[in-house]
This record gives structure tokens, sequence and C-alpha cells, in this order.
């Protein structure tokens, strides 16, 4: 090595597979490897290869299809590659890593790009003969010189993307192949179990056995098989050889003796610029944690190289974030996956069809105000893949009811689709169609698709277009003066509010005699989580009833939200944020002996994560034991009444809110509506309550209360209307009963009031006339629905603990309440002298490395 190689400063990037020699070549580019000495650590024997394409390798691709560099590249590039070494600690406070052969390498830079590795559940003979995870070559040899031995059939544990993607890995090895699944479904982080159905009858029709709801209690010696797996509560089943492919984990070992900063999931958490808590220390790819977010994809973990090697170079770049999307096949079954498909984002809404009989899936990620597409998931029907990823990368606004998108219908919601894409969006990619194109051919006199197709050649090519151009052409019609249907779905040929006046003025009371009556097919999960939501309106009947629970979307039917990680928030009431030392106590006492994740929210409730199902009912059982009752957290209707301390406390209160929002709370607890319920009482134009930016917002003045309707404080944020001044406790309460009733009346589903009161013909003036001066004559007729919907009020938690029938859902698991564990090893610090490049370079792993890879990271 020169001296002039000597004096340059040392960037060190451990690991070498994807994203990390990306980075490398990144850097090269940039022209750092002139600046620096360069230095990349991998563990593995061979420089990096493609490892998304491992499953060709089964498929007789040779090493050489999959190498994604060669050693002559980094000797091009004065680059010391060193492989097979495990980087076992780092020192920040000496820049210097410590390797599994007793040396020590300072660096002036660091990049950490050591990806994930397997993670294999506690199973008794999981690390036992003829038992493989799926992650690199040597783990496909190995599985491969197995199945060649006189195997006839194996197994995988774990149906995830990677687990069917293994399970085809065995078929095409000519073994009878077999899947099992601990969750009740498969992909249960990307799937419900409608979903997981479909995926799984289209695998089953494949030729591989899917069993679900499996808890594989041990893998030993069989008796017919090589081996015999054990599970709790399922008859046992014999297989030649086990692959185990049970999710991930992040490579971030080095974190904890080096004192870097983790993410909430692991991962060591990086800022825009990808570095560390460390200046001098970086991490990319399935490693790093940006923002709190796991990036399981190559992309992203491209985008974070090309940061980094911009970064190091002195130009400006950040990363912000990155697209998850993703077309694949598992198993010759179209999977798409787009953007936040798992819905992480806070406060994300979920909306999913699932259509039996063309055994397709779809699924949408909302943002919390239903306003932008955060990602999607499709199975069998990948057709309108393009379309959503240009509706998320745009961040374009969607239609009122963005479940319309879901729909095979292309008139539905056709009149917001104009406004989704810019003029420039591609909507043919087969002959670069783009949206401007298609509004101009219906302003020269296209009607049909035909008359599209001949005119732009859109949807000529694949086809796969057809759908987002009819949806264009309709909107674009619609917009000019022509009638587009707006029926709920293809099941009720009228709106929200016509099924609505249906129910009450029939006197409807289940889904089955409204669509005999009134309707057609079977219902779908668009009109049944809707006429659900009309029934509860209307009766305010148990949502758990024989006739209501297959109506009910998810969270509804385990009265809790549904979490990114598949747990459950448990959500009591304080109502008007009151609560006394005895409940806070309890409160306290439950989070503790659940282990649940507590936070105190801006609706002024004490919410708490991470229950699993089955502990649902033990926990509100205590909870109402405390006195707590349900929140209705989980459904559309009145979330909270946010309150000010107001004259009770407060020198500058006029009026007593608290006991206005107490009141108003208590009145209107478990009343459903289109959308979800915020309201706020301030006890003085102070505000503090920030009634302003709710739904239904009051405020204390020296003559009275100060009404305020149709605010949103969601994303696309609108200002409340001053609707009425100087109400009395008594007017105030019946102006609101007859606005509520109104709007539940005549919204559309899913809309909120600020969308509504934006849409309503007439607006502000026409809802007062409506209100105040009952130019309909509906006013005694809505105090009096609204009064029925008050005593007819019960806590939904508390008939269901005591309903065994209904207690019977509220399992994970079918077999097991154990969760898994999860096993950290933290190992001591200790100094040594900082090695040369050349003493690394000829040093060997410890025999205790060797013998015991967890006592080292292992570097992908």
């Amino acid at each position: 090595m020169s001296q002039e190689m000597r004096e340059r400063p040392r960037l060190v990037v451990v690991g070498n597979g994807m994203v990390g020699q990306y980075f490398v070549e990144q850097a090269v580019t940039a022209g750092l490897n002139q600046r620096y000495q360069m230095v990349v650590i991998g563990d593995e024997p061979r420089p990096a290869y493609d490892r998304v394409r491992l499953s060709e390798y089964f498929a007789d691709a040779s090493l050489d299809d999959l190498s994604l560099t060669t050693a002559a590249y980094f000797e091009a590039h004065q680059i010391t590659l060193l492989l097979r070494r495990r980087v076992i600690e780092i020192c920040p406070d000496h820049s210097e890593l410590k390797l599994d052969n007793q040396t020590s390498l300072g660096f002036d830079r660091l990049v950490l790009a050591t990806g994930s590795y397997p993670f294999v559940p506690p199973i008794q003979g999981a690390d036992g003969d003829h038992c493989f995870v799926y992650r690199t070559i040597e783990d496909l040899d190995a599985i491969i010189a197995d199945a060649s031995s006189g195997a006839t059939s194996g197994v995988v544990i774990g149906g995830g993307l990677l687990g069917l993607e293994a399970a085809n890995a065995l078929k095409n090895l000519g073994l009878e192949a077999h899947v099992i699944q601990f969750a009740s479904t498969l992909m249960e982080m990307q799937l419900d179990p409608a979903g997981g159905r479909v995926l799984q009858k289209k695998i089953e029709a494949l030729g591989v056995h899917v069993h679900t709801a499996r808890n594989t209690q041990s893998i030993g010696p069989g008796q017919t098989h090589r081996l015999r797996l054990e599970f709790v509560d399922h008859a046992p089943l014999e297989t030649d050889l086990v692959v185990i492919s049970t999710g991930v984990r992040p490579c971030d070992n080095l974190a904890s003796a080096g004192g870097l900063a983790v993410g909430p999931r692991g991962g060591f958490a990086i800022g825009n610029q990808c570095q560390t808590s460390e200046a001098n220390i970086f991490a990319i790819g399935e490693c790093a944690a940006w923002s709190g977010q796991l990036f399981g994809l190559v992309g992203p973990g491209y985008q974070m190289a090309r940061v980094l090697a911009q970064h190091l170079a002195g130009d400006s770049a950040e990363f912000t974030g990155a697209d998850m999307s993703t077309k694949l096949k598992l198993l010759g079954v179209d999977v798409a996956s787009i953007g936040d498909s798992i819905g992480r984002t806070p406060g994300a809404l979920t909306y999913a069809l699932s259509d039996g009989a063309a055994q397709s899936y779809k699924r949408l990620v909302v943002s919390a105000d239903g306003q932008k597409l955060l990602g999607a998931v499709l199975i069998g029907d990948v057709a309108q893949y393009s379309y959503l990823q240009q509706l998320c990368a745009d961040a374009a606004d969607l239609p009122d009811c963005p479940e319309s998108l879901l729909l095979p219908d292309p008139d539905a919601e056709a009149g917001g689709i104009v406004e989704l894409l810019g003029d420039s969006a591609q909507v043919c990619s087969c002959h670069n169609v783009s949206k401007g194109q298609i509004c101009a051919a219906v302003s020269e006199g296209a009607t049909t698709l035909s008359d599209l197709k001949a005119g732009t050649k859109a949807a000529t090519g694949c086809g796969g277009c057809a759908q987002l151009a009819t949806q264009i052409l309709h909107g674009e019609l619609e917009r000019i003066g022509v009638a587009v249907d707006r029926s709920l779905c293809e099941h009720f040929s009228f709106t929200r509010q016509e099924l609505y006046h249906l129910v009450r003025v029939n006197e409807i009371r289940s889904f089955d005699e409204l669509l005999s009556k009134h309707g057609q097919g079977h219902g779908c999960d668009i009109c049944k989580p809707a006429v659900a939501s009309i029934l509860a309106s209307c009766w305010n009947d148990y949502v758990l009833d024989d006739k209501r629970t297959p109506l009910q979307d998810t969270n509804d039917h385990f009265l809790a939200n549904m979490q990114k990680n598949g747990t459950y928030s448990v959500v009591p009431r304080i109502a008007g944020g009151e609560i006394t030392p005895d409940k806070l106590i309890a409160l306290g006492t439950v989070a503790k002996k659940y282990d649940l994740y507590t936070k105190i929210t801006g609706g002024q409730r004490i919410d708490l994560f991470g229950a699993a199902v089955d502990q649902l009912p033990a926990i509100w059982s205590e909870l109402i034991a405390a006195g707590f009752e349900t929140g209705h957290a989980y459904g559309k209707s009145v979330r909270t009444v946010k309150s000010c301390v107001g004259s009770t406390w407060c020198r500058y209160g006029v009026l007593d809110s608290v006991a206005m929002a107490l009141r108003i709370e208590h009145r209107y607890k478990g009343l459903r509506a289109p959308h979800k319920l915020k309201f706020a009482v301030s006890g003085c134009t102070r505000e503090c309550a920030e009634a302003q930016s709710k739904d239904v917002g009051v405020i204390a003045t020296e003559s009275g209360w100060n009404l305020y309707v149709c605010g949103n404080g969601g994303m696309r944020p609108r200002h409340a209307d001053l609707f009425l001044t100087d109400l009395d406790d008594d007017s105030l309460i019946r102006t609101i009963d007859r606005f509520l009733m109104f709007y539940i009346r005549t919204a559309d589903r899913l809309q909120r009031t600020s969308v509504w009161m934006e849409n309503l013909e007439g607006g502000l003036e026409y809802l007062r006339e409506v209100i105040c001066e009952d130019s309909l004559g509906l006013a005694d007729q809505l105090e009096q629905e609204m009064a029925r919907v008050v005593a007819s009020y019960e806590c939904e938690w508390k008939r269901t603990i005591n309903d065994p029938a209904s207690l019977k859902r509220f399992r994970s698991f079918v077999n097991t309440d154990t969760p898994d564990p999860t096993l950290q090893f933290v190992r001591e610090r200790d100094q040594r002298r900082p090695a040369t490049v050349a003493e690394i370079e000829q040093a060997k792993p410890t025999e205790a490395a060797e013998k015991n890879p967890a006592l080292a990271v292992v570097i992908k």
C-alpha cells in the first residue's frame, strides 16, 4: 500500500450485500475512492450477489448469473475487500472496529450496510439436522444437497413473502411442498383473513399444501420421513427437510456496545443524510431505521446509498422516505405492494375488497383524513398497480370515498377521478398515453372506451389500463355535464342517503331485509359496513349480534383499533378529560399488567397500545370494573369531547366548559355516523380546547355558548364555521341534536362533516335554515331520533364481556396464547490496539467466533 493511500482518511463499509455494493459503486462514481482509503468488510466468502433473484439459483442459475461484482472491480478502484470477516464491536470514542479475528481497524467514516438476518423462533429441534434458513448461497447449497439425498417432501415454516418464495424453491426441487403458518392467514402482515384466504386458494391450486394456525412446538425424528413436526392442538406432520422463514430482523447488534441509537422496531436510527447518532457513522439498507421505519426492499436501500455517497462527496442530498412499491409473482400468483402497504403511518385507514369468484384481493391504505393514498396490496388482479402507484407517488387527492378505487366498476366515483392525477400522468404505458390526452379526446367527442381506443390507442396494448382510462373518461364526461351513476355498489342502486331513508322509513332492521327488498346479490365489503353504520345510526342495536357481526370491518368486529403490528388499542372513555385518581391508578395497573404502551392523546384520553386480540376481554373486564366504558375509538362514531378547565379553575373562564363537555359526551357517546366525530368545548374565547378545528365546537362567552360546526383538523384542515351565538345550555344541546342527525341522514359514506358542508347545496345558510328555521319540517323528527339513540345507549364492551358467544371471537390464534419471545444479547466492551489492514487480512477468525456465530453480528 502506497504512502499516499495510508495518509488518506479511511472510509470503512461494513457489509457487502446488494446495498453495500451499490454504495461502493456510487462512491466510485462520486470519486470517494480517490479521497478516502476505502475498506469493505463482508462476512460471506464471495463478493455481493443478487439476493432478490436467489430463488433462481434452484432453477440452475449460476453464481456468475447472480453476481453483482468481482474481486477485480475492487482492485481496479483501489478498494480493499475483506471477506469472511465479522465486525463484533464498534468503538465510536476511538473510531475503531473490533473484528472476530482479534484485530481492530480504525476509521474516519463508517458505513453500516449490515442488512438483516433470518429470525428463527424458539422451536425445539429447529437447529438440528435437515433444518435450514433461506438467506445466503450457502443456505441454498445446503438445501439442495439435503433435498437430493433422498428427500421427497419439504416444509416451510412461515407463510410470509419469503416463506412462499422458499416453498416455490422446494417445489422446483421436486419436493412435495408444505407451508406452515403460525397465524390464521398467509402474509398476515399484509393481508386480512379474506385476502389471505384468496391467496391460499390460489397457492393450493398450484399443488402447495398450506396449513394455517399451526404453532410448531418441536421438530424431531420421524417414522416415515426424516423429521416429525409436532404442533399445539393439531396432528403432527412428517417431512424430510424444514426451511424456516419466519421473517427477518435488522442486523443492529453493533448498536448496543457502540452506544448507537436504534429505532423503535430495531435498526440503526438515521437522519436524512443517513447519519446515525454518531456524526461519523452512517447506516443504509435493511439495517437502517429512518423516522422509526425499516425498509425491507432493496430500492430504498439503493436510494439511501445514493444520498450518502452524494453527502460524503459534499453535495446536498437527503433521504426523506422511499417508494416501497413492488410487483412480483409468488408461485405464479401476481402480488403487488405499493408504498406503506401495511399501514405503518399513524392514523392510516384501510379499505379492502376480496373477489371470491375471481380469486383476487385488493387493499388500500389511505391517510387518516382519507385524502392521500399511502399504500396498497393487490393479489391476483394487479391491473391497477401502475395507476395506484402513480396516485401514491404524486400524493394526489383521493375522492371522498377512497374505497371506490377498489371497485371493478369503472363508473364508481368517476366524478372525482379527473382530479386525482396531473395531465402528464401516464395512463397507458404500452402507447404512452397520458391523462391529458384522454381528457382532450373526450372534449373532441369521445364518449365510450371504444372511442378512446380509436383516438388515442389507450387500452389497445396489454389492456391493463382499460379500467383507469374508463374512470378518467367518465370523470371528464361528468365534468362537462353528463350524468354518472352514483350507486353505492353493484348490490344497491342507491346512494347512502337513499339507503338511510329506506331503512328509516320502512323500519328495516337487518342487512338481509334491506338486500332482499332493495338490492341484489350477496353484498360486499363496500355495502356491508355502510349498511351496518346506517342500522346503528337508526336503531342503535348491539353491533356484534348474530345479524350484524358479519357486516363489521376489523375494528368494529373486535371493538378495538387494529394497529400496524397486528395488535389492538384499548381506549376507554374519559369524558371531557376528567378523571379520578383511582381511575388513573387503574389505567396504570392494567397497562403494567399487560405490558401496554400508554399515550395521552390530543383528545384528552389515555390510549393503551399493544394488546393481543385474546387479551382484549380480560383488559376490558378490569377497566369496566374500575368504572370505565368503551371510548368507541374503533367506530365511525363520536370519539371525544375535548375541554379546557373552564370557569371552575381558570381565571379567564366565563362558563363551566367541563360540565358542558361531560354533558355533550355522555349524550352522544355511541352515536354512529358516516365518519368519526370530534367535539371540543372552550370556557372562553382564548380557545384552549381548540374547538374551531372540530366537527362540533362550543365556545363560552359572557352571553352564552357560541356553536361552530364542520371543522376538521386532519391533513386537509378546515376551520369550523360559526353557526349560532349566545345559546343557553338546552338550546345548544337541541341544536347539536338536529345538526348531527341531519348530517347522519344526508352525508355520503365515510364523508367527514367538513367535506359534507363543502358539498352541501346552499352551504352554511341552507344548514341554518334546516336546523334553526325548520325549513324542511324535520326539527321535531330529528330531535326524536336523537332521543331514541341516547335512550338506547349501552357500553358495547360491557355487554360483550358478559356474552360468552361474543367472547369466542377474541382469540389471536386457535391453539395458543403464548407470545413470541424476543431475546437480546449484550456483549461487554473491550479495548485493543487498532490493527493495520494487512494484519486484518492475514488474521484468522477466533475459534469462539467460528463455533458460536451468535457472538458476532452476521454481515450480509
